[in-house]
């Protein structure tokens, strides 16, 4: 099968070739893969900063998220049935979503929404999921609360918008000019030109900030929380109860104590608390999300679709941080 290969790691790592099949197990179905979405974490993976907390061994098939058709289902398999229309967010320890086909464990995979296009429903998984574990499943955000989303016009910013809305949430989100428009479009309320205007002297009593750029913007956060708030990042630091979520051992779990300690301590000091969110895979919530969808409540922001052989293209493309919402990648 053709597939998005990595041999080594590094920004210009990367290549189209040809690998086997994947093989099937029990609880797996084959996808024949339609599309796949693009994201900063691709970009990471390939460039090598998380290989030490993901040990995978290369040659490595790239890519996180995926939509398209059930080709076969292993014996355990009861959820489908080839034909299938289907989309997902592979478990992090079998990403390969950049290739005709993946195999995925059945409890990681829900229907495709009905409403969506292969390429737009390829846009959704990593990122919404995100969303819903920092907002309903952190955060356990209410109606009449307030939330402050970082990168508004960013493939999390743009579904955690709506999904927070949903949710009877009040929206605060930091966006450049070119994209006010486009982030009151999906809900917010109160919108913060980041290159004219400072959040943290505008914003104020808010109960969640969901963060997702740099440690500056991070310590900055703090402010504008109530008593009790809570800041959740997906940029990091990680803190030591990622590092127990993911088994790591003594010495990372150190490490990320370590790494984590200033912006933990300046959190308790302010009376309100940190956390470090690395999504999972969930074929639960993805049909939770998927109803939403196709009730209307969240839609999909796709900037840019490229052609599978313009790979390369697509990861610097994300990798600028331009993006509006999604990249994608058509495979089929």
């Amino acid at each position: 099968m053709k597939a998005f290969i990595v041999d080594r790691y590094g920004k210009k790592g990367g290549r189209v070739g040809e690998l086997p099949e994947p093989k099937l197990l029990d609880d797996d179905v084959l996808v024949q893969v339609h599309a796949a979405g693009v994201n900063p974490l691709d970009a990471k993976i390939r460039n090598g900063e998380f290989k030490l907390v993901l040990a995978y061994r290369l040659p490595l098939i790239l890519g996180n998220e995926v939509a398209g058709v059930v080709l076969r289902v292993g014996s355990g398999v009861q959820r489908f049935k080839p034909g299938d229309e289907v989309y997902a967010r592979p478990d992090k320890d079998r990403i390969g979503t950049f290739a005709e086909l993946i195999a995925i464990n059945q409890a990681d995979v829900a229907l495709k929404p009905t409403t969506l296009s292969m390429e737009q429903a390829a846009s959704i998984p990593l990122v919404a999921l995100t969303a819903w574990q920092a907002l309903v499943v952190k955060a356990k955000l209410e109606r009449g609360q307030r939330v402050l989303i970082h990168a508004g016009s960013g493939g999390v910013g743009t579904i955690a918008i709506q999904l927070a809305k949903h949710l009877g949430a009040g929206v605060a989100t930091t966006t450049s000019s070119a994209n006010v428009d486009l982030v009151k479009s999906l809900g917010a309320d109160v919108v913060i030109d980041y290159k004219k205007d400072d959040f943290e002297k505008t914003l104020r009593d808010y109960d969640v900030v969901l963060n997702s750029l740099d440690a500056h913007t991070l310590h900055k956060s703090l402010g504008v929380l109530k008593p009790h708030g809570k800041l959740i990042s997906i940029s990091g630091p990680p803190d030591p109860a990622f590092a127990q979520e993911m088994g790591l051992n003594w010495g990372f779990r150190q490490a990320t104590r370590l790494l984590s300690h200033r912006i933990r301590r300046a959190a308790e000091r302010q009376g309100v608390t940190y956390s470090f969110l690395f999504m999972r895979a969930s074929g639960d919530q993805l049909r939770e999300i998927g109803a939403l969808i196709d009730a209307g409540a969240i839609r999909p922001v796709v900037d840019r679709v490229y052609p599978f052989e313009s790979m390369q293209e697509a990861l610097a493309y994300v990798e600028t941080g331009r993006a509006k919402g999604k990249v994608v990648v058509k495979v089929r």
